[in-house]
């Protein structure tokens, strides 16, 4: 068993190291190329380069050992007739016997999100930026919040069965008048808040989840069902963001008039 593990982190290590080997000659090329400088702290940053290594290695390798396999059995089991006939017997309404799915989608969608790298970077920089004005934990729950909807939608559409481009079409025909009404900083943030979202953390769990909702749910297909969530979750942070702008907004403007209305009656 301690073999397999060596063996399996040793292949990871050295798949890992030529993946990330292109990102390194574009670095030193242009740093000693292009630019004709030397590399400042170059130990620190060799240093820095074993860690991403090691840290991205070892990630692959919990990805394929725990997380994947995790996210197959849940569903599996979310998706047993027995546990629907138990749970959901109730109804004669199909999709609506798969609601403990969608709870379930909701809460790892959160959760997920909350804890991916990429979103808390990009929302304690949107805080320095602005001075303040975008609050980090705001906009990382707003994002988490666009996430788990958009998983609790996308399991339902798998369970359904319907087109995945309806969703699609609907969502950003709602982002675009959102951009219209929405206040013009919070845009690109809103946009780029879509993007990291499918980032290291999120994106092996949601495909899990698809991939293995798809291939218990009877009369679902793994290749033109299981995939599609990362899509729903890039749309729907875009929304919640800027419904949370908006919504700030509405409240700031709120709360102005009534200290006006308020100074104007003493």
């Amino acid at each position: 068993m301690m073999n397999q593990w060596i063996i399996t982190i040793s292949e990871t290590l050295l798949s890992t190291a030529v993946d990330i080997l292109p990102i390194i000659v574009i670095f030193v090329f242009f740093q000693l190329v292009i630019l004709r400088q030397p590399v400042a702290n170059l130990e620190q940053k060799i240093i820095g380069m074993v860690y991403v290594l090691l840290g991205l290695s070892l990630f692959l390798v919990g990805l394929e050992r725990s997380l994947f396999p995790l996210g197959r059995e849940m569903a599996r089991q979310l998706t047993d007739p027995a546990f629907i006939e138990r749970t959901g017997g109730g109804t004669d309404i199909f999709w609506l016997k798969y609601y403990w799915v969608y709870i379930f989608a909701f809460c790892i969608g959160f959760a997920t999100t909350i804890a991916e790298p990429a979103l808390m970077a990009i929302a304690l920089k949107a805080k320095e930026v602005s001075g303040g004005a975008i609050g980090a934990w705001g906009l990382r729950i707003a994002v988490a919040l666009g996430v788990a909807i958009s998983l609790m939608v996308g399991t339902f559409r798998i369970v359904t069965g319907t087109p995945l481009y309806l969703y699609m079409i609907i969502g950003y025909v709602i982002v675009i008048l959102q951009t219209m009404r929405a206040p013009a900083m919070i845009v690109p943030l809103a946009y780029d808040s879509g993007g990291v979202t499918t980032s290291t953390v999120t994106v092996p769990l949601v495909a899990a989840l698809g991939l293995g909702l798809a291939s218990t749910v009877p009369g679902r297909n793994a290749l033109l069902d299981g995939f599609g969530l990362i899509a729903l979750a890039s749309l729907f942070p875009m929304i919640t963001v800027m419904g949370y702008a908006q919504i700030s907004g509405w409240l700031a403007k709120r709360t102005k008039r009534a200290q006006k209305n308020g100074e104007e009656t003493t």
